[in-house]
């Protein structure tokens, strides 16, 4: 069921994704001389602040209902299926480094891969922390039962309800802003080691990924409504 926040939310990631177009097509026609490297820079700097007023907005919504952004309402399901703690896998950003620079150096490269076990060591981390959530719920979730069962004022189940909702709801806001964490700081990282046009390189095949992506699964879902 489609809450308030969730409707407002998918209003505002449309539009974002629809800025999100424009500047990759800026992206795409910046001039790649080192002459202009002020304009790829200034680009860069562009993406970089768009992806972070999208954290922004998200944190201060799922303040309100972190569940949606657990099961997003304006993602098709194929986009749901590639979530990892709700957004990008930060691993992803590597396999696009390999993928669309061709020129690093022995340092970049160097450099790169130390990061890239640094981070794999921090999704590690938030995945077990999102499992002992999980297994922390399934325990709340027996205990508060059985408590229940003894209780016999109604008062008193809705605030035992209440209280445990509450703590599962901070839990998750937790380890949803630990994932994003590590997400801007994959991002930031790794646009430290590039230089401006291999940054310019790396947004731009991040940024049509995710729009590639929702094409492909709102084609999707057309199809199956035809269908």
């Amino acid at each position: 069921m489609a809450t308030q926040v969730g409707k407002n939310f998918s209003k505002y990631f449309e539009n974002w994704i629809s800025q999100l177009e424009e500047l990759l097509k800026l992206l795409l026609i910046v001039p790649r001389e080192s002459l202009y490297v002020k304009d790829q820079e200034s680009l860069v700097n562009k993406m970089t602040a768009h992806h972070k007023d999208y954290y922004t907005a998200k944190w201060a919504a799922a303040h309100e209902d972190v569940l949606a952004f657990f099961s997003p309402m304006w993602l098709s399901s194929l986009e749901n299926a590639n979530l990892w703690v709700t957004g990008w896998k930060p691993s992803i950003a590597f396999r696009l480094v390999g993928v669309a620079l061709s020129q690093l150096s022995d340092e970049q490269l160097k450099n790169v891969d130390a990061m890239r076990v640094k981070i794999k060591g921090e999704e590690d981390k938030v995945e077990r922390e999102m499992e002992r959530k999980q297994v922390a719920l399934g325990d709340r979730k027996m205990v508060e039962l059985s408590r229940m069962r003894r209780v016999d004022d109604n008062n008193e189940l809705d605030r035992l309800v209440e209280l445990a909702l509450k703590g599962l709801m901070m839990s998750l806001e937790r380890v949803m802003k630990m994932a994003d964490c590590v997400r801007l700081k994959t991002l930031k990282g790794l646009l430290e080691i590039l230089s401006p046009i291999q940054s310019v390189d790396l947004l731009a095949a991040i940024a049509t990924l995710q729009i590639q992506m929702r094409k492909r699964g709102r084609k999707k879902k057309d199809s199956n409504v035809v269908n």
